[in-house]
């Protein structure tokens, strides 16, 4: 079961610290079985009680995962190893289209923004006991929201998007809890919830979202939560129609105590309507307990490490009351900062230049016979045989793209090609090359 390695401690803090000391150097490799409770026990000499509490450790840390009857094992990827330790190293003279960052170009000069911002604070400055969200930024995204058709509720800040989730899985979740999302799908949050201890429930997409099959099969499978991506899906590019919404929305009604989170980090790079799940044709929630999240770290830029987010008043009352403890609350310098820049910004730009690149570069491919998905976003996916000859052979011609491992669950091989780098007339070579990597059959880079 375990090798030679022998798991030692008697206590469960050590029994714990010990076996994910062992996975951290390679010594209990993912997938790997651990002993019974009772027979680790016996054989450490201490309470069958203490193992399990240190079982319990380990999977709230998201080290390991339990399966009731089955047993408990090493997960697949550990929490303590994020897939962003795999990024691609770029050579310099290569063009990098594996990062994800939006084009510099259309992000807005911040220079008038924080000099309004640090007036208002030599004004009336953020002391203790103020309000957590700055009145500009509550009016900005109460607005956003509403007009999105998203219900009128509380509104809150968090330090991007990330954070938001977490927040509000810490609100409603807990450890063992399984939660539903979109494969392939955004990597961090992929890397989050193994490490709250949550069960990843992988849910297939197409390029309108999460498709209904697999999202009635995850209900039915007694999911706690569901997280959709409504528009700019990392790494798909799919945007949720005003059918596929209709549809799931159809199938939340049916189970009203799964939380349901709605990530719109896409707004302000995507010309496309958002269809909201959260939702019915009345106005009124479909689930009990719900969030949509907005961040503009597309739209505005990277650093700016704010989200705000909506939701019902319990769930928001829970992410504000639990912010109060730790961080207190996001600089108000960051809010008013944010405020100023998303008051004066016209989204249009920046939607229709990566419109403009998402297209011609799938146009290119399929003139080519390589099919592409990016509907919106800054982002295309190329579905590829095998993602490591791929990422090399892209990278012999001076690309690197992102391998699809980063993104994906149980779902099928791809490369992710962030756009925001490419002009117009860089759009046939890379897809020529895409092309040519994709039909080799022989020399250093063995065509599939």
């Amino acid at each position: 079961m375990l090798g030679d390695y022998r798991i030692r401690g008697r206590r469960a803090t050590e029994i714990a610290a010990d076996v994910e000391q062992a996975v951290g150097a390679g010594a209990l490799e993912p997938g790997t079985a651990l002993p019974p409770l009772r027979d680790l026990a016996a054989e450490l000499g201490v309470n069958p009680n203490t193992v399990a509490a240190a079982y319990r450790l380990l999977r709230d840390r998201g080290v390991i995962e339990t399966a009731g009857r089955r047993g408990s094992r090493v997960r697949p990827r550990p929490a303590l190893t994020s897939r962003d330790a795999a990024r691609l190293v770029v050579p310099e003279g290569a063009r990098n289209l594996a990062d994800g960052n939006p084009d510099t170009a259309l992000l807005p000069g911040l220079e008038h923004a924080v000099l309004e911002a640090a007036h208002a604070h030599a004004a009336d400055p953020v002391m203790y006991g103020g309000p957590a969200l700055d009145p500009r930024l509550r009016a900005l995204a109460e607005a956003s929201f509403t007009g999105d058709g998203i219900p009128a509720a509380p509104v809150g800040v968090a330090s991007g998007s990330l954070d938001a989730i977490e927040r509000i899985f810490l609100a409603r979740l807990r450890p063992g809890d399984p939660v539903a999302v979109e494969d392939p799908g955004w990597g961090s949050l992929l890397d989050l919830l193994p490490a709250l201890g949550l069960r990843v429930v992988p849910v297939a997409v197409d390029d309108e979202g999460p498709l209904p099959a697999e999202v009635a099969r995850a209900l039915a499978e007694g999911v706690r939560a569901l997280v959709v991506t409504c528009r700019a899906q990392n790494p798909t590019g799919a945007s949720v129609g005003a059918g596929r919404a209709a549809e799931l929305r159809g199938l939340l009604a049916g189970h009203p105590g799964v939380l349901l989170v709605e990530d719109d980090h896409g707004h302000g790079i995507v010309d496309l309507p958002i269809h909201p799940l959260c939702a019915g044709p009345d106005g009124a929630p479909v689930t009990a307990a719900w969030a949509v999240v907005r961040s503009v770290a597309k739209s505005l830029g990277p650093d700016l490490r704010v989200a705000v987010f909506t939701g019902d008043p319990e769930t928001v009352d829970r992410v504000k009351g639990r912010q109060r403890l730790g961080a207190g609350w996001v600089s108000h310098l960051l809010q008013r900062t944010v405020a100023a820049l998303w008051a004066a910004e016209d989204t249009g730009p920046a939607a229709r230049s990566y419109r403009d690149r998402r297209d011609g570069l799938l146009a290119e491919l399929a003139a080519r016979g390589v099919t592409g998905h990016g509907r919106s976003g800054l982002n295309v996916w190329i579905p590829v045989p095998d993602e490591t000859v791929a990422v090399a052979g892209l990278l012999q011609r001076g690309w690197g793209v992102a391998a699809g491992a980063r993104f994906r669950l149980g779902s099928a091989p791809g490369v992710r090609l962030t756009v925001s780098r490419l002009s117009a007339a860089d759009l046939p070579r890379l897809a020529e090359d895409v092309a040519a990597v994709l039909s080799t059959r022989g020399g250093d880079v063995r065509g599939v």
